[in-house]
């Protein structure tokens, strides 16, 4: 069964109107007026905002995107109750660094942050920046007009908040003996980490350890099982359904481990959101890649793809997503999975994920890298 079949495709005319909270603890001229632009503005949209929340406060259920205004010298965090909670930090920067991605991720990792947005003055207004936990990054300038200004902040700020993120796992202690140590599958994914590092794609992640203090990195940890940021991923069709994938917070250029650095794929329970996973017995398992449910739905839907790489690169004049959902929800799943569906040939599709990277089909892992590999850029368009 596909998984269009068990998850309804959302209708963008009857998105949920999730809640929004404002939690300022940076009190700046700048960042009060971004802010209450940015709540006005989602307010007009239908979604209902809960203002000047402190940070140690409850938040209202239905909150699904927490602002959360930090000091640029001094980032906080604030420590959302679950993964379904994104967390916006955003800070007013005293001056215009030189590199602003890496200002600006340094700052999105000590607060916590699934998006940041540093803001800086010049001598024309105000600039926002967007940036990722896949090193995204969009420049948006102030024109003199507040709201066409706001209005492109929110355009980014609603997938966030009309998606819902499928990242929670079940792992059952039932991997057969004989794929205890892997099987020609988890062979082609090591192959493949290899040859990503053989060609410059697998972007060098910060290591979150010298950003974060101990006990922030135990809650980054335990919230989301994982041991580092990582980039891209790879996976391999196993058997029907069930498929190999590397796992979250992994070194790609080194998998090897089975269930730790690549895991068995097995399911989706839909009315939980959780994916299943078989592990060997008496391991500690690491969290499989956010895009599973992704690979997932592509896998059910089209039989004659037998793997599936993802990439923050890009390859020119390919088709992309449109809107920016977040990595691991159902809603960027079934757009990706859309665009598989409708390309010339689905078994052997390059598609883009806009302002992310590219997801590729193909029968094998070692084809997909000699038919696309020597075409993707590292640089992905932002727009």
């Amino acid at each position: 069964m596909a998984i269009r079949d068990a998850v309804a495709t959302p209708d963008p005319t009857l998105k949920r109107a999730s809640g929004i909270a404002v939690v300022d603890a940076a009190h700046s001229p700048l960042t009060t007026w971004f802010l209450d632009g940015v709540s006005a503005a989602l307010e007009a949209r239908g979604h209902p905002v809960q203002r000047d929340v402190r940070r140690d406060a409850a938040i209202d259920p239905d909150v699904r995107v927490v602002l959360h205004a930090v000091h640029a010298d001094s980032p906080t965090s604030f420590r959302r109750r679950s993964k379904e909670i994104f967390v916006v930090g955003v800070a007013e920067l005293p001056d215009h660094p030189d590199d602003m991605l890496a200002a600006g991720y340094a700052l999105l990792v000590r607060s916590l942050s699934n998006v940041f947005i540093p803001i800086a003055r010049d001598e024309r207004g105000p600039e926002a920046y967007f940036i990722t936990m896949e090193q995204g990054f969009h420049r948006l300038e102030w024109d003199g007009d507040d709201g066409a200004f706001f209005e492109g902040v929110v355009q980014r700020l609603l997938p966030m908040a009309e998606s819902r993120l499928v990242i929670d796992n079940e792992f059952i202690p039932d991997l057969p003996r004989d794929l205890w140590e892997g099987d020609e599958h988890t062979a082609a994914i090591h192959r493949a980490g290899l040859r990503l590092a053989e060609l410059d794609l697998l972007p060098a992640p910060w290591p979150i350890e010298d950003l974060l203090g101990p006990d922030e990195l135990r809650h980054v940890q335990r919230l989301f099982g994982i041991g580092g940021l990582s980039y891209g991923n790879a996976s391999a069709r196993h058997d029907g359904d069930t498929f190999w994938m590397s796992a979250s917070g992994v070194d790609k250029s080194h998998l090897r481990e089975i269930g730790r650095e690549i895991l068995l794929v097995t399911g989706y329970d839909e009315a939980r959101g959780v994916i299943r996973l078989s592990v060997p017995p008496d391991i500690k398992p690491r969290r499989v890649s956010v895009d599973a449910i992704e690979h997932l739905t592509i896998y059910r839907e089209h039989p004659e793809v037998g793997a599936i790489l993802h990439v923050h690169g890009w390859v020119a004049g390919i088709t992309s997503t449109e809107a920016v959902y977040p990595c691991g929800t159902e809603e960027l799943a079934l757009e990706v999975a859309g665009l598989v569906r409708d390309a010339p040939d689905p078994g052997r599709a390059v598609i883009g994920m806009k302002n992310h990277g590219v997801t590729i089909t193909g029968p094998t892992l070692d084809e997909i890298l000699q038919r696309v590999g020597p075409h993707i850029v590292r640089r992905v368009p932002m727009s």
